[in-house]
This record gives structure tokens, C-alpha cells and sequence, in this order.
């Protein structure tokens, strides 16, 4: 069986994510593909996980960083230019276990020809020096296999931090939490600086030659079929936010003004079901009224602004606006 070699023409991350499946589900099984991609601003969540659990929801807004869910499982991890992903989809050859270090060691070799000691480490990473700069997933279906890690090349490693930082509030959930290591860009540790579009020539030259790779160009077909699934699912909200595993949050806000709110919220498949305040704050009105109108609404900025568009928020919290109290539910 030939392995072939594809290039994704997007940085779009609900693009590449489709592009996978795509190239997963309907390419003629008689070939193992290798592909080489990358995604703009981009925080990627991993199947199992609580979408809300694993991000900083205030930075990623206010810094248009674009969450998308995976097929895989693992963490979740943060995707800019200065990242490099690749995908492998191969024969499981009967195996029905997750076994990424036959994958990550090729990665290990092609980094030892530009004079980086990388290893693998521990189940799903790769790293220089005992830090990560590459983590790894799995997806396995039909007896075939979507193995798929990030090369962090000059990522910038402050947004890595805060991006993927929730926040403090007191979260509780089923899943699963990403491990946080410590990190480094491969660019550190190249003798002879050499840019982005040089090191993927070196992996995709590496690859393609040690594989003895055709190369797949992806035509209009094959684009309008990504297209109709990165609409369908990676692009939708349902998918990113709504699959996530029920949890309950529970986080206190100061107000100048009105006073401390503490809210108790419960929410599933991304929709409230449950939701009060409590605190010394000041407000006329019986705060009961509020959680009617949120219960039922997805945890998502607009839905909940149009639920609260009945109310007046000042006559129930003193001071506070639709907008400020929606910003307390969601940061």
C-alpha cells in the first residue's frame, strides 16, 4: 500500500479539521496518506473534553481565537503560523489500541537532520530536552487510523499560556483536563537559524523521500465536500460547545456599585439547565425571573442577550447591564 502526500490550501481551522475527515472517510482506502497543514489562531479541543473547561473564554474572544473540536481525544492544544500539524491516516492492521510512537519517531528523525535530539515522551508527546513542543492523538475507526500531532515551531508561547488558562472559577466536569507541561519552540534549537517555510520543506522533503510518497492535489469535488462538512459540523456551535459533557460552574464577581453576585450554573450538552445568584448585591427584583429566561438557552454570548432583552437587569441587579451580567456568565 502507497502513502500519499497532501497539502492543505487553508489555515482555516474548521477548514482543516473537515479536510481531515474528508480525506479519513471518502479517499480510496488502497493508499495511507501523510499530510502537512496549519491553522491560524486556533485553540483545538479534544473529543471527550468540556469545551468551557480548557479555554480562557475572555482572551480567546478578545483576541479572535477560533475553538474547534477534533475527532480525537487527548488535550486541548493551541494552534498559530508559527505551528506546524501533521496527520497520518493508515491501516490499522488489526490493532484496535492507540499506538502514537511509531508515528512520533518519525518526527524524531526527521528534526535529527537538522541536528535536533528530540524523544518521545511519556504516551502522546514529543519533546527536546524534557520539553514539549509537539503533543499527539488518536482517532481510530473502521480499521483505519488518524494519528495527528503539532510541531510547535516559533509558536509565540505568552498566547499558548493564556489562551489555554481557564479561568478561576470553581468548574466540575467529567472531562477530561489537559495536561499542562512545559514547552519550547523547535526554532531554539537549530543550530543556524532557518525560517517556517524552510523547516516544512525539510519535513515534507524528509517524508515524501523516506516514504517514497505520490503527491494528492485535493480539486473542486473534493473542496465542496470539505466545504459542506466543515459547515455541517466543525463550523457549528453544537459541535464545538454543544457536545461538551455536563458540568456545573460555580464563580463569585464584585460590582462597583451593585455588590458581589454569586452564580450557580448548570449546564449540559452546552445548554443551561440550571441557574441562580446569591451575594449582597442590591436589586428589586426577584432574581428567580432571570433564571427563567436562562435555563434552556445555550451558554453562548447572543443567545443569552436576546434571552435577557425581556428585562430590565438594573431593576434585579443594581448598576449592572444585560451585557455586564452576560460577560460574568461566560468569562
Amino acid at each position: 500500500m502507497s502513502m500519499v502526500y497532501l497539502e492543505s490550501p487553508s489555515t482555516d481551522p474548521d477548514f482543516n479539521l473537515a479536510l481531515e475527515q474528508y480525506v479519513f472517510d471518502k479517499l480510496p482506502r488502497s493508499n495511507e496518506y501523510f499530510m502537512l497543514w496549519q491553522n491560524d489562531n486556533a485553540i483545538i479541543v479534544g473529543k471527550h473534553q468540556n469545551t468551557l473547561e480548557e479555554i480562557n473564554q475572555a482572551y480567546v474572544r478578545e483576541h479572535g481565537i477560533r475553538v474547534v473540536r477534533r475527532l480525537s481525544g487527548g488535550g486541548a492544544v493551541y494552534h498559530d503560523l508559527g505551528n506546524i500539524n501533521y496527520t497520518f491516516i493508515v491501516d490499522a492492521k488489526g490493532s484496535k489500541s492507540l499506538d502514537f510512537a511509531v508515528f512520533c519517531r518519525q518526527v524524531v528523525k526527521a528534526l535529527a537532520t537538522l541536528g535536533v535530539r528530540a524523544e518521545v515522551s511519556g504516551r502522546n508527546d514529543i519533546t527536546i530536552g524534557g520539553k514539549k513542543f509537539s503533543g499527539n492523538s488518536q482517532y481510530i475507526k473502521k480499521g483505519r487510523i488518524m494519528h495527528h500531532g503539532t510541531i510547535m515551531f516559533d509558536s509565540d508561547l505568552a498566547v499558548v499560556a493564556a489562551a489555554l488558562t481557564a479561568g478561576k472559577d470553581k468548574i466540575q466536569s467529567k472531562g477530561v483536563k489537559s495536561v499542562r507541561a512545559r514547552v519550547t519552540n523547535v526554532r531554539e534549537h537549530i543550530k543556524g537559524d532557518i525560517t517556517l517555510t524552510q523547516f516544512w520543506h525539510v519535513l515534507r522533503q524528509f517524508m515524501v523521500e523516506e516514504q517514497k510518497m505520490a503527491t494528492y492535489q485535493l480539486i473542486g469535488l473534493d473542496l465542496g465536500e470539505i466545504e459542506e462538512l466543515r459547515q455541517s459540523r466543525y463550523a457549528t456551535w453544537a459541535w464545538n460547545y454543544g457536545v461538551s459533557p455536563k458540568y456545573s460552574i460555580r464563580k463569585e464577581r464584585r460590582v462597583e456599585g451593585c455588590g458581589t453576585i454569586k452564580i450557580g450554573m448548570e449546564v449540559e450538552k452546552g445548554v443551561i439547565t440550571a441557574f441562580s445568584t446569591h451575594g449582597d448585591y442590591f436589586g428589586s427584583g426577584d432574581s428567580a425571573d432571570v433564571a427563567n429566561l436562562l435555563v434552556g438557552e445555550k451558554a453562548e454570548e447572543q443567545a443569552l442577550l436576546k434571552a435577557l432583552a425581556a428585562l430590565p437587569i438594573d431593576y434585579y441587579y443594581n448598576n449592572l447591564t444585560s451585557e455586564e451580567l452576560v460577560d460574568i456568565i461566560l468569562k
